[in-house]
């Protein structure tokens, strides 16, 4: 399995990257090798929204889709993203948020393992650069639309 934890604080207000992270559909405009982003079965209920996304990742014809659900705790400032289905044996993302001083300091944590051993070993030695690449994505993202 490949892990890590990514710790950033981003100049927007928590709320505005919450709703930024929550919107997987518009992952493709700026998210490294995402080619689509759908969103399907939501559920809101006072203290949690919960939906089923898929997320086409690759790149021309060498593309695969998996289907994740996502629940976010509105109490906790939390959203847990674990595997449905695809390339992957094993999902646990975790976004924690907390606003400080008009910022908002982001704990990222992401745990999985691909189904395919031979593409596991090659995402391993890829994984850490490939986080990074994501993790400024969102970043310069959120700097765009909220700075």
């Amino acid at each position: 399995m490949s892990s890590a934890t990514i710790k950033k604080i981003i100049p927007c207000k928590k709320e505005q990257l919450i709703e930024m992270v929550l919107d997987i559909e518009k992952y493709p405009e700026f998210v490294p090798w995402c080619i689509e982003g759908k969103k399907y079965e939501t559920n809101e209920s006072s203290d949690l929204i919960i939906f089923k996304g898929d997320l086409k990742v690759g790149k021309s014809i060498l593309n695969e889709t998996f289907s994740s659900l996502v629940t976010y705790y509105k109490e906790k400032d939390k959203i847990i993203v674990t595997n449905l289905n695809g390339p992957l044996k094993h999902l646990k993302n975790e976004w924690k948020f907390k606003e400080v001083n008009n910022t908002t300091q982001l704990e990222f944590f992401v745990d999985f393992e691909l189904k395919n051993p031979i593409l596991n070993g090659i995402m391993k030695k890829s994984f850490e650069i490939g986080l990074n690449k994501i993790a400024k994505a969102f970043e310069e993202r959120a700097i765009k639309l909220f700075k």
